[in-house]
């Protein structure tokens, strides 16, 4: 539709929205809504209107909205369920209404699977949402047909199913295309439904055993000679071999090609394709061979000559089994052979196949190929359009495995075998070549019945191919001869032998010929097999003009009379051909002709009822209805003679309708006994006979039939009469019922004749009873079935395979009309419910006691339902419970795809215990409960009740997308537990207080409320509003009655308590508000319990906090969770929070630091979890773990619970390679271990083990570790450790290993260079980090080689949302309470604890560098800044810093590489102690460097000459200078008297730092390269300006210094230059 303009939404009209009865609008164009009081709408969705309006009238404020009427369309609905959850349902086709439905809830995924770059999926749905649009159309056009309709019908539910499976939907069920209501239907069907849709396997392997399951066609379509170049018409015939029988199995499918390789019409498409029928049981061994003859010119001379004759070419094949595993058409290149000797070419196929030598022209022939499953309507059905290209059909040789009744066939297939003939006058051998003509009686010419092959019309001769000189030639040409019956007699094949020169202008010259009549003088057609022909001389065509001259002659040398060889001119030539009939008319059985033709013969009746048992049985099924006529013919003829022949041959042909190569003609049989079957008193006789042969198998086994010719002789008869001898007649059914009875009852042991003769009539018995309904009443049919079911022997034997045919004899009968009556049921229930609880109860034949109990409770019975189900309810409702504990606890084996077979029982139960619990009402409920007499039969019920219940909601109970079973399962479930509630209270309280009742009623309670199918915040918003409105929220319903029932435990809630903490605590999780407001409650009437039964709810705290660690970690629990916990988040509805009601009692206190460290634990394991999810290892992962480890330690003491965090923390470490952090994590658990010889249980991967073992492990773990990350010193220590642990055991072995190890580590310290790490101080302020990092500020270790920007760069990723501050000051209270993330990072540098060993004179830096970078707890940051007035001529007079001190929680490196900033000191440093500090740091550095230089240390000179030349030269352009200007001056010392000493203090480290500047010079003149040297004289030269400013006088020479060198070449700064201000 086209969308209105503006103008014409203003002239529309208004309609308010809200609600109908008779219409479903629905909206044609999207409307925005931007009008006062508008409804925005979207194309497709569906409207309610009460009220049309004319003009632009606003609609009043309790209406939704307002909308133009041009954007709707009316269409028919009704409303259900009306109320807040109504439903719409257009009065549609449900499959429309389906299509609608689904494809909105496509549409949505189909977007998600382009986000997800699924392009495969999303490209086929998108073809598929094409196509079910398209046959969407044509069902709302409406003008299909019956049958067209219910194929596009089923092809839209077949994609329909499809697209769901593929997106992971719910599996829809359907009966006859169309949804079903699981409301309207029983559980047991709607089972079956869903099952059907689920395991089509199954279906299909179960229709395997019905005939048309082995039947499939292969489909061929001729395309190109590839490579061809012959220049002539090729002639391609095509079959399909059995290289197993080693023959061909099909007609032949014949294509003409022309000169190019390619088809010769390739306008008539019905000549290029063809259906071969081929058997499943042969696939495996089946060829298509293809022959190739060309048709060459005769002569020399080619333009000479117009003769033409076939010459053999090649042959190729393919093998059937390589299709088998394609479902679509697919192009073979089949490969061209040739014969090495044209004697072979009747063979080449065969020689091919065995991979027998022959020669490989190179050229291939393009075909394609597809096998096709199904019998030929069901082809027709699912390849359309092969048939509208009219394909031709290929038939098999004969007729298939299974005889298809109305199958009409009369062709006689005929193949040139060979020829023996002699050279005839001639030096070389013939080229022969046979000419095939079909003659009528009248001997004329039979046009057009000739066929070379399907695929081309018949012609009128056919011509053989010739062999190049061959007097023995092989042929194997197949031709058929598709004979009208009425032309048959009479008719005769003659071929014609003549020889093709290849001179003498190209001339066929006859010197032959042979001849065989098609039908023999006894009215049998020519027999089957290879037939001899003579060949008879003749030279003319000619003496071939009058048939009637030849026909005289004899035609094959079987037909030979002896002595009459004078009248053939040469017997010594012979031609060979082998015939086969396939024919539905024709018979070539003498004794069926005999039967058939009794009449001519009468005195041989006997003998022809006699042979009737021999003849084949194709034979008889293809003349069936002719057969009987003369059986009843014959009858009545003389009943008396031929009665006991008659019946005899009667079962016979029965009987061999069982087979199943002839079960498709009992319809053929039904239909002849309804409309051909005229035998009016047959029924007195056969009763009789039946009386008398009723223990004959034979006869028994024909039962069903033989009953079916008596009721049908009985109505005849009746109707004939006007119902006389009724009551003869019916005491006759009853005195052979009653024989039956007595026949039945008898009970043997084992297997044998009797037990076997019981089955046999058993299997035809629910048949009988339904033939009987059509001569006597519903009643009395029944009262007989009865008798008989109950006339079988109650036990048998275990083995007797009476057992189970007796359980499908009930199963044909509950199946039947005979019960489908409910004045017929009522007396059939009793026996079927003895016969089920005898099977149940002893858990036999369980598939067949499930189909049965299925078939009872699929029925929709109106009337008696409540006493039928009361008496199925007290005979089956324990034995059933039984079994379904019984078939599911039995093992199943794993890594299997398919459902076993009692797996497939289990469901049938379940769902006949569903519809059963689902038909029973209050009333019934408590008939069923008062019939246990005691307590303890009550209780037992009601345990396997609810542990049956328990094994239905488990998840792997039903396949993941029976969503619709499962909510109607738990639909049945929480009707009965509402209905059990008053007996559980009633039974089981006060002094009756059972305790695994009602432990086992509130586990089953918080199991459902648990269900993955009930979670309806994981499902899409269209199905959770389904569920809603069908159902409403279960979890709800089932969690008041939770509520309900606890309170009236009143003071038996003690025996609950600590038993249901963890599954309550579990329920409370579930994200669903109303849930968690109704059982949060629950908890304070726990801890009130416990308060005053122990003092304390120490027990409820320890059970909490251990299961809800477990929980949080799968994924249960959310902040709304949290916040329930929280003072400040009321619970809504009429509870009051949980921390109002706690704050009431009088262990308030301690129930308040409860919920506050439950709330804390919370917030962390919310983290960890969020953390975790990620899957990455970084920084905010290890935060997180060492955060909550901290708090099990500190806040709950929960011990395991702090170890385990430390193996995970570690296995973090590990895996981001942080050697250095793992060890100190470890080294958490092996400092709660002592050396004792305690023994320790099997504890995560630790075995059972002393703990001194453990605690050496832990060792030798954790030294390996900081050898990793070159922490050798700490190693050492450990090494000590173990040492002395080694000597107090006198170990010596291993105390030998551990010192050698110690040495190791010194080599390591002094020998190996290691990486001193950066260190950066970050902020996370904002209410988005985790809580363990909101508005706090850490101090991180770097990794190597990381500096400031690429660590900031690595922070930014793992919080990509964060901003980063550009600035170092603390941010104010807007950053820390703002919605957002910001990351605020800075170097700092770390202030060592320990200065002696930094100090001391002596000690390698190698050892030094260790101890400025370790164990450190306080980290230092500078910012120069400058106060008061800055004098621009010397800054340093105004140059402050502001120095802040960063006091750690713990020291680095540490468990972490990062630890929260526990306290921080702000001071601020004036210019003269920045001057004093900076001059010292310098000096401290120049020792150092001038130490390594002496040492030989270093490298190169570089360093030494870069840090002199700074300070020399800074000082020359103003470094010291400055500092004297600035500190020095008289008006600074008298402005600042207090700052003398500091003065003092600053003149010294002036004075100290020219003497080490004079020593360094001196050994940087003994080292400097002689390149640099023009720089050292530079430096001198500046040196001696500084020290004349300070007023220093030159030494006499460097002796003067050598005093100081051995004090200060070792010495080292104490730490880096971090100062700004420098």
């Amino acid at each position: 539709c086209n969308t209105p303009t503006r103008k014409e939404k203003f002239k529309s009209h208004t309609i308010f929205f809200t609600y109908s009865l008779l219409f479903s609008p629905s909206v044609l164009a999207n409307f925005r809504g931007m009008v006062q009081h508008g409804l925005p709408l979207e194309i497709g969705d569906t409207v309610q209107i009460l009220e049309k309006c004319e003009g632009s009238r606003c609609c009043c404020c309790c209406c939704v909205g307002i909308f133009p009427s041009s954007y709707i369309h009316l269409k028919n609905a009704h409303v259900k369920n009306k109320g807040q959850f109504e439903t719409v349902i257009p009065t549609e086709d449900s499959v429309i209404t389906e299509i609608t439905m689904t494809l909105r809830d496509w549409g949505t995924m189909w977007k998600q699977l382009y986000m997800r770059n699924e392009g495969d999926l999303f490209h086929r749905l998108w073809h598929v949402m094409n196509e079910i649009l398209e046959l969407r159309q044509q069902v709302l056009v409406g003008h299909l047909t019956h049958d067209r309709l219910s194929d596009i019908k089923q092809h839209i539910t077949a994609r329909l199913d499809w697209g769901n499976e593929q997106l992971g939907l719910d599996l829809v069920p359907r009966r006859d295309f169309g949804m079903v209501d699981p409301d309207e239907i029983s559980i047991t069907e709607l089972y079956r439904l869903v099952g059907s849709h689920t395991f089509p396997l199954t279906r299909h392997r179960r229709r395997e055993g019905s005939p048309q399951a082995s039947m499939h066609h292969l489909f061929l379509q001729m395309k190109s000679m590839m490579n061809s170049n012959l220049g002539e018409e090729l002639e391609v015939f095509f079959s399909v071999y059995d290289s197993r029988e080693m023959r061909p199995i099909s007609e032949r499918f014949f294509v003409r090609l022309n000169k190019q390789g390619l088809p010769k019409s390739p306008e008539k498409t019905e000549r290029q394709c063809t259906l071969f029928v081929v058997s499943m049981d042969f696939l495996g061994v089946l060829y298509v061979y293809s022959h190739k003859s060309r048709r060459m010119v005769a002569g020399e001379k080619k333009s000479v000559s117009n003769t033409q004759y076939k010459r053999p070419y090649g042959c190729a094949v393919i093998s059937v089994a390589d299709l088998l595993t394609a479902d679509f058409k697919d192009d073979h290149l089949l490969k061209i052979y040739s014969c090495n000797a044209e004697s072979e070419w009747y063979q080449i196929h065969d020689s091919i196949i065995r991979k027998v030598s022959s020669r490989y022209s190179h050229i291939g022939l393009n075909v394609s190929l597809q096998l096709l499953h199904g019998d030929m309507e069901q082809i027709r059905k699912d390849y359309m359009r092969l048939f509208t290209r009219n394909v031709s059909i290929s038939k098999r040789l004969g007729f298939s495995d299974i005889i298809i009744p109305g199958e009409i066939r009369n062709d006689l297939y005929v193949t040139l075998e060979r020829g023996e003939f002699e050279k005839g006058g001639k030096s070389v051998a013939r080229n022969v070549e046979v000419t095939v003509y079909l003659l009528g009686g009248d001997g004329q010419l039979l046009k057009g019945l000739v066929c070379c092959g399907s695929g081309e019309p018949g012609v009128d001769e056919h011509r053989s191919y010739v062999l190049y000189h061959s007097n023995s030639p092989r042929w194997a040409e197949q031709i058929k001869l598709p004979i009208p019956l009425e032309m048959f007699h009479g008719t005769h094949l003659r071929f014609e032998l003549r020889h093709c020169s290849t001179k003498e202008k190209g001339e066929k010259k006859l010197f032959g010929f042979s001849f065989v009549p098609l039908m023999q003088d006894d009215g049998r057609p020519l027999p089957d097999g290879t037939h001899e022909l003579i060949v008879h001389k003749c030279e003319e065509t000619a003496g071939l003009q009058d048939p009637a001259r030849y026909l005289k002659l004899p035609f094959s040398k079987a037909s030979l009379q002896p002595g009459n060889n004078q009248t053939i001119k040469n017997s010594k030539e012979s031609f060979w051909i082998q015939s086969s009939l396939c024919s539905t008319k024709l018979t070539q059985n003498g004794d069926m002709l005999d039967l058939l033709k009794w009449r001519v013969h009468p005195d041989r009746i006997i003998d022809c009822l006699s042979k009737l048992k021999d003849i084949d049985g194709t034979e008889i099924v293809k003349f069936l209805q002719d057969t009987l006529d003369t059986l009843f013919a014959i009858l009545d003829e003389s009943p008396q003679r031929y009665g006991l022949k008659v019946f005899d041959c009667l079962v016979h042909v029965i009987n061999l309708l069982q087979d199943s190569k002839f079960q498709l003609f009992k319809p053929v049989m039904d239909n002849y006994i309804e409309n051909h079957f005229a035998g009016k008193h047959l029924f007195d006789l056969s009763i009789i006979i039946v009386l008398h042969c009723l223990f004959d198998i034979i006869c028994l086994q024909a039962s069903e039939y033989l009953f079916k010719y008596i009721v049908q002789s009985r109505r005849l008869y009746a109707a004939a009469t006007g119902g006389q001898n009724e009551e003869e007649f019916r005491c006759s059914v009853h005195e052979l019922f009653k024989s039956i009875h007595l026949f039945l009852s008898h009970e043997s042991k084992g297997i044998s004749p009797i037990t076997h003769t019981q089955a046999v009539f058993l299997r035809s018995f629910p048949t009988v009873c339904c033939e009987l309904l059509k001569i006597f009443s519903m009643r009395e049919v029944a009262n007989l079935a009865c008798d008989t079911l109950s006339s079988l022997p109650a036990l048998t034997h275990t083995d007797c395979p009476l057992q189970a045919v007796k359980l499908q004899c009930m199963a044909k009968t509950v199946e039947s009309p005979l019960y489908v009556n409910p004045e017929s049921r009522c007396v059939l229930l009793p026996v079927v419910l003895r016969l089920l609880h005898t099977h149940l109860q002893e858990q036999r034949e369980l598939v067949l006691c499930a189909n049965i109990l299925t078939s009872m409770l699929t029925l929709n019975t109106d009337c008696g339902v409540s006493e039928e189900v009361n008496l199925v309810m007290e005979s089956l409702s324990g034995v059933l419970l039984r079994t379904v504990l019984e078939v599911t606890n039995r093992p199943q084996p794993a890594a299997t795809s398919l459902r076993l077979p009692y797996q497939d029982v289990t469901g049938e139960f379940v769902a006949c215990l569903l519809t059963l619990l689902r038909q029973l009402k209050d009333k019934e409920y408590q008939q069923l409960l008062s019939r246990f007499p005691t307590k303890d039969e009550l209780t037992s019920f009601l345990l396997q009740l609810f542990t049956v219940f328990r094994i239905l909601i488990r998840p792997d109970m039903f396949p993941k997308d029976w969503t619709v079973m499962r909510l109607v399962a738990n639909n049945v479930i929480i009707t009965t537990i509402l209905y059990l509630s008053d007996t559980l209270r009633n039974n089981f309280l006060n002094e009756k207080f059972d305790f695994k009742v009602w432990e086992s009623y509130f586990y089953l309670c918080i199991i459902f409320i648990n269900q993955p199918c009930l979670q309806l915040e994981m499902f899409p918003p269209s199905k959770r509003k389904k569920v809603l409105e069908k159902y409403g929220d279960m979890r709800v319903m089932i969690g008041c009655e939770i509520f309900s029932m606890w309170q009236h435990l009143g003071d038996y809630k003690l025996n609950l308590i600590p038993t249901l903490i963890g599954p309550f605590m579990e329920v409370t999780l579930v994200p669903q508000m109303d849930l968690r407001n109704v059982l949060i409650p629950v908890f304070h009437d726990m801890m009130d319990c416990e308060q005053r039964r122990s003092g304390n709810f120490k027990q409820v705290e320890a059970k909490l906090i251990d299961k809800l660690d477990g929980l949080m970690s799968e994924g249960k629990g959310d902040e709304t969770y949290r916040e329930l916990f929280n003072n400040i988040i009321p619970l809504f509805g009429p509870y009051p929070s949980l921390l109002k009601k706690i704050e009431r009692e009088t262990w308030r206190e301690s129930g308040i630091s409860h919920i506050a460290t439950v709330t804390r634990l919370m917030e962390r394991l919310l983290d960890y979890r969020d953390c975790m999810k990620i899957g990455e290892v970084d920084g905010k992962t290890m935060g997180c773990t060492v955060n909550l480890l901290n708090f099990y330690k500190t806040e709950l003491n929960k011990e395991e619970m702090y170890i385990r965090y430390i193996h995970k923390l570690y296995e973090l470490h590990l895996k981001a390679q942080n050697y250095t952090e793992a060890s100190y994590t470890l080294l958490l658990y092996d400092e709660l271990l002592e050396w004792t010889e305690r023994p320790l249980r099997e504890f995560l991967t630790y075995p059972m083990q002393s703990e001194w073992q453990r605690k050496e492990c832990l060792h030798l773990t954790i030294i390996h570790n900081f050898d990793r990350g070159k922490c050798w010193e700490n190693c050492i220590i450990l090494c000590r450790e173990l040492a002395n642990q080694y000597e107090a055991y006198y170990d010596y072995r291993n105390l030998s290993k551990m010192r050698m190890m110690e040495a190791s580590f010194y080599d390591k310290i002094m020998n190996q260079q290691r990486l001193e790490p950066e260190f950066f101080r970050v902020g996370f302020y904002g209410k988005k980090f985790p809580f363990f990092l909101r508005n706090k500020e850490f101090v991180c270790r770097g990794n190597d080689y990381e500096r400031l920007e690429a660590f900031q760069q690595r922070m930014l990723s793992e919080f990509p949302h964060a901003i980063a501050m550009q600035h170092a000051n603390l941010p104010d209270q807007t950053i820390h309470q703002a919605d957002a993330q910001y990351l605020q990072i800075y170097a700092v540098s770390p202030v060592p604890e320990n200065q002696d060993v930094l100090q001391r004179d002596g000690v390698p830096n190698n050892i030094k560098s260790f101890y400025k970078v370790n164990h450190i707890w306080r980290f230092r940051y500078d910012r120069p800044f400058h106060k008061g007035t800055k004098d621009k001529e010397n800054e340093f007079k105004s140059l402050w810093v502001e120095r802040t001190t960063l006091t750690l929680a713990q020291s680095l490196p540490g468990i972490s590489r990062w630890f929260e900033v526990e306290k921080r000191e702000l001071v601020e440093m004036s210019p003269l102690e920045n001057a004093s500090e900076v001059i010292e740091n310098k000096t401290l550095q120049l020792r150092t460097l001038i130490a390594q230089c002496q040492m030989r240390q270093m490298l190169n000179i570089n360093p030494l000459t870069m840090c002199l030349n700074g300070v020399i030269d800074a000082a020359v352009n103003g470094g010291l200078a400055r500092y004297q200007e600035a500190f020095f001056a008289k008006d600074y010392m008298a402005n600042h008297p207090e700052d003398g000493e500091k003065i003092t203090r600053l003149r010294e480290l002036m004075f100290e730092q020219a003497h080490i500047l004079e020593f360094g010079l001196a050994v940087h003149e003994k080292f400097v390269p002689q390149d640099m040297k023009p720089l050292h004289k530079k430096l001198v030269d500046q040196f001696h300006v500084m020290r004349s400013s300070l007023g220093i006088q030159p030494s006499p020479s460097t002796s003067s210094l050598s005093s100081n060198h051995s004090g200060s070449q070792n010495v080292n700064s104490s730490a880096p230059s971090s100062n700004r201000g420098e």
